[in-house]
């Protein structure tokens, strides 16, 4: 009887909370007073000298479990862990729809999109009615890439640095459809925005309608130019797709600033929501343009919705998103910005300093943030990667992919620094022992 009682009293206040906008949000219950705080107690440091206050980021790194794995996890820009919150609201919106599905999923935690559409909103600094909710970078691109009237001989300027399943996108548009898609070549680091601007518009003919770019680059984190990229094709009479896979939740800005026409991400990034989580933003006017990528009964129509047609979804997912926003709102947008590219030039600064090592990544605050690539002579991108992870239990991703060989590392919030002095000691270690060996080599 008394599991029974239980259960339905969680069950009837998960029915009035439903959302994580309710004033008993897991982030009301378990981070926003201890937050407020140290809020209170930093309210005078500017974001900039808040980077460096170890005694904020402690609180922030409490609420993440993946703080004390074993595994050193420097590969956020992949996917990002979550803050316990936005786990535990994922469990029990999950155990509250398994009861009866199509009841709270439906009649309870659907009602909680338009709510979540309103605050992602808030935080891209865009109207609500612009923005789409989906599940990856990918899919929100893709819609466009697909959904997007462009006939035979029409061209696309992209580059090859851009992420691998939007070149597969425009390249099946290609072979399918006979579209011409156009890719530049760039070797980071850069720290030249109209050496850039240039490039594309240098590649620009009469047939181009199109340039899709890539916001910050995922194989070594360079910041591109991108508002002055849409300037420069909207003078030429072009529209600009945007890829912030890797810039929204950690850069600080409104999507509208940029000025492109069209722009998607993930949310399991940096902002730390639920895995398979993401969103699509439309400019108004380019709504009714844009097919839907699924089928739905008004494909021409001018609402955002139209884009979401996706069947039965994961609710808690959302609602997981949600605390995601509440937690990272908390921190504050900046200054989660400049904690993580402090973080990312503590490390790479020293590694600079170390024989054999060699960073593929500007540190130049307007051309960088999370993510760097570094290499270390005498390692292949792969072996480094292998050595970083059998020896010292540090998880990055190696890079080898056409002009770029190195490890990308990348950091977040929840990472400390001891954990990148670890990665800095494991790479001073590897540049001596493999230094070392090609000069025997050498000599023998």
């Amino acid at each position: 009887m008394k599991s029974t009682t239980n259960r339905r009293s969680f069950f009837k206040k998960a029915a009035v909370l439903a959302g994580a906008f309710s004033s008993n949000s897991l982030f009301e219950q378990l981070h926003a007073a201890d937050i407020a705080v140290k809020n209170r107690q930093f309210a005078g440091l500017s974001p900039q000298k808040m980077a460096a206050n170890e005694d904020f980021w402690t609180t922030i790194q409490q609420g993440y479990p993946s703080s004390s794995s074993p595994v050193l996890n420097l590969n956020n820009g992949g996917v990002s862990p979550s803050p316990q919150l936005v786990v535990d609201a994922v469990a029990r919106y999950s155990q509250m729809s398994n009861q009866a599905p199509s009841y709270y999923m439906w009649r309870i935690l659907d009602q909680g999109r338009e709510p979540l559409r309103q605050k992602l909103a808030q935080l891209g600094g865009c109207d609500p009615e612009e923005l789409a909710i989906n599940r990856n970078a990918t899919e929100a691109l893709n819609t466009i890439i697909y959904g997007l009237d462009l006939q035979k001989g029409d061209e696309v300027i992209g580059c090859k640095q851009d992420y691998p399943n939007m070149m597969h996108a425009w390249k099946q548009r290609a072979e399918r459809e006979g579209i011409v898609y156009k890719q530049l070549s760039f070797d980071f680091p850069i720290e030249d925005d109209d050496r850039i601007v240039n490039a594309y518009r240098d590649a620009i003919t009469s047939k181009t309608k199109m340039i899709h770019v890539t916001h910050v680059i995922n194989w070594v984190g360079q910041i591109m130019p991108v508002k002055k990229i849409c300037q420069m094709a909207h003078a030429n009479g072009l529209e600009v797709i945007v890829d912030g896979a890797h810039s929204f939740g950690l850069l600080d800005f409104n999507i509208p600033d940029l000025e492109a026409d069209y722009f998607g991400t993930s949310l399991h990034k940096y902002l730390s929501a639920p895995i398979g989580t993401g969103m699509m933003w439309v400019s108004k006017e380019k709504i009714s343009k844009v097919w839907p990528l699924l089928c739905n009964g008004n494909p021409k129509s001018e609402n955002i919705r139209k884009f979401e047609s996706l069947g039965t979804r994961s609710f808690p997912l959302e609602q997981g998103i949600g605390e995601a926003l509440n937690f990272h709102n908390g921190i504050g947008a900046k200054r989660k910005e400049e904690r993580v590219r402090y973080l990312k030039n503590y490390w790479a600064e020293k590694a600079m300093g170390i024989p054999g090592v060699h960073i593929h990544t500007s540190l130049l605050p307007a051309y960088s943030c999370a993510i760097a690539g570094v290499s270390v002579e005498g390692l292949s991108p792969g072996k480094l990667e292998q050595e970083l992870l059998g020896k010292y239990k540090i998880h990055t991703t190696p890079i080898s992919y056409e002009n770029i060989q190195c490890v990308r590392v990348s950091p977040h919030v929840y990472t400390r620094i001891s954990d990148l002095d670890r990665l800095v000691v494991a790479l001073e270690e590897l540049a001596t022992t493999y230094g070392s060996q090609r000069l025997e080599q050498k000599g023998a």
